[in-house]
């Protein structure tokens, strides 16, 4: 028996299919510098002010983009919980309003080493974030390099960011197209959200959505929906060199109230089921299947 079966069998043994679990948002981008892990950080502070129970999980591994913005450094990451017998609670810093932090660091990159026993703990603690938040949002990495997509891959919900940059269009339709031909992919069990950021107006990012969507309706399958925009806004560039995110430092500003509304529409216009409810839990045992079977693909 294989450890991904292992695994499988580990989460089935562990989680009672009645157990809370929380919403997992995906936040991902076709390249980099256009917005993901500002949107990431303040979706999560307006989701906690809206009284949901949030934890931001940074999975770039080249960059510590969250970090930076919140203004924090965490002592302990995803690494120490895993192989240095740290528990959850040490590995989650509290950050602005309340949020918490978990730093991805190397452990997920090294999820392919786990033993039995490292499969057990991290499936035992990641059971209890589950039950522990409410939203859990990880900030990927940008582009197509396999951790963002085996990350995008094993999401059942995804919000990709797009501005209006030529180089931002044809990189997120080819993150689409790379994800759409993924083996473990499966296009029916994910929900795909673009944002279009840095626009004029509403209608200007209703028209990049409108851009990118007809070229991904015609050649790939997956279904890509129009959650909202964020204007171009200098509140943002000003929040990032204080490192105070906009939804505290600017929270009368257009950004600010943006992304307001794109947490009301994630709340409001997507009613997520219990039934529907994914959790950490399971994206990690997706994860780790597909990491193990392009180890033995050779990938």
């Amino acid at each position: 028996m294989d450890q991904a079966t292992q695994l499988r069998n580990i989460i089935k043994n562990q989680a009672p299919a009645a157990r809370p679990t929380a919403r997992v948002i995906t936040v991902t981008s076709g390249k980099g510098g256009v917005g993901k892990s500002s949107l990431s950080v303040n979706l999560a502070i307006q989701l906690r002010k809206m009284g949901q129970r949030v934890v931001i999980m940074d999975a770039d591994f080249g960059l510590a983009n969250v970090e930076v913005m919140l203004g924090i450094r965490p002592k302990y990451n995803l690494a120490d919980l895993i192989f240095r017998g740290k528990e959850l609670n040490e590995i989650i810093t509290s950050g602005p309003e309340g949020i918490g932090f978990i730093s991805g660091g190397s452990g997920i990159q090294e999820l392919t080493k786990l033993t039995k026993d490292q499969i057990m703990y991290l499936t035992r603690s990641l059971c209890e974030l589950d039950e522990y938040v409410d939203v859990i949002i990880i900030d990927t990495g940008a582009g197509i390099a396999d951790s963002v997509l085996e990350f995008v891959a094993a999401s059942s919900e995804v919000l990709l960011v797009v501005t209006p940059e030529p180089t931002s269009i044809t990189d997120a339709y080819a993150l689409l197209k790379t994800l759409d031909k993924k083996a473990d992919f499966l296009a029916d069990n994910t929900v795909i959200k673009m944002v279009s950021n840095r626009v004029g107006t509403l209608q200007e990012g209703r028209e990049l959505f409108d851009k990118l969507s007809v070229v991904v309706n015609k050649f790939l399958n997956i279904k890509l929906d129009f959650l909202g925009a964020i204007p171009q806004d200098a509140s943002l560039s000003k929040a990032v060199i204080q490192q105070k995110p906009v939804m505290i430092g600017y929270p009368n500003s257009q950004a600010a109230r943006s992304i307001y509304e794109l947490a009301v529409m994630l709340n409001d216009n997507t009613v997520v089921e219990q039934r529907d409810k994914k959790g950490i839990t399971v994206l990690f045992s997706n994860l780790i299947r597909a990491k193990f079977a392009n180890k033995n693909r050779g990938d």
